[in-house]
């Protein structure tokens, strides 16, 4: 059975395991270098290990793949009976991250 982990970073969860893709919010660095996530909350795989809030000296480490913009997400401001409306756009920075090691 693989072993796999639930890491926290940019204010969400993720559920990785070794030799897989995330897209995660943007974090600092050139893609090729090494980026480590010490947030893990939970450890699964042969034996389950559940952090308290996060297992001490567990570490998930990946490279960074690539930087990109993700799809362009609308914003709408309508106020009814006034004639107001505004709209705008707004493109989130996001990053390729492929896990290599789940370390506990």
């Amino acid at each position: 059975m693989s072993t796999w982990a639930v890491i926290r970073t940019g204010g969400k969860q993720y559920k990785v395991e070794e030799d897989q893709t995330i897209v995660v919010e943007k974090l600092e660095g050139e893609n090729g270098s090494a980026v480590a996530f010490d947030n893990v909350l939970l450890v699964g795989g042969d034996k389950i290990v559940i952090g308290n809030p996060i297992i001490d000296k567990a570490k998930v480490t990946g490279k960074i793949k690539e930087t990109f913009k993700d799809k362009k997400v609308q914003v709408v401001k309508f106020k009814s009976k006034s004639r107001y409306t505004r709209t705008n756009g707004h493109r989130q920075m996001k990053t390729k991250v492929l896990v290599e090691k789940i370390l506990i």
